[in-house]
């Protein structure tokens, strides 16, 4: 888990090269899955989306089929980088905040684990406390036994 604070987003996108070039000059692979789009291009395609923003409290029925839309989306790009000695690249884990509990990273996880060759790295714009993850600093959080790496206190 690749845990920073989530103001510094638009830095770390900045720098989502300097990751890949890291990654290849340690001789692994490198790839991407970027999800920040996923929930927008979802309800955009939505037959009822118009009803939803009238209404987005009709969108708690909805979010179990966007999320399994999601895994549907996700686990074939972690199975088509299935390079046992590569990393792969979680990008857009907060645009899961808000969206209830059908929708966790946590869950998504969980649901993706088996198609993980390599080592996943999360993006995770929140915060850690021993095993204990916080995204994007909500008052819950989730036990995962992952590995945190953290910015240096100069922010890089």
């Amino acid at each position: 888990m690749a845990v920073y604070p989530p103001e510094y987003e638009r830095r770390l996108r900045l720098h989502l090269p300097d990751f890949e070039v890291a990654t290849k000059e340690a001789h692994h692979s490198w790839a991407l899955v970027d999800i920040t789009t996923s929930f927008e291009r979802w309800m955009a395609a939505h037959e009822y989306r118009e009803e939803y923003f009238e209404s987005p409290d009709l969108m708690d029925t909805a979010l179990p089929a966007f999320f399994k839309d999601l895994v549907d989306e996700v686990r074939p790009e972690l199975a088509n980088h299935a390079d046992p000695e590569g990393v792969i690249g979680l990008l857009g884990a907060g645009t899961l905040f808000g969206l209830g509990d059908a929708v966790k990273v946590s869950a998504l996880l969980n649901a993706v684990n088996e198609a993980v060759a390599g080592r996943l790295l999360v993006f995770f714009p929140g915060e850690h406390e021993g095993n204990s993850y916080r995204l994007l600093d909500a008052r819950d959080g989730w036990n995962y036994l992952a590995i945190p790496i953290t910015p240096r206190r100069n922010g890089r």
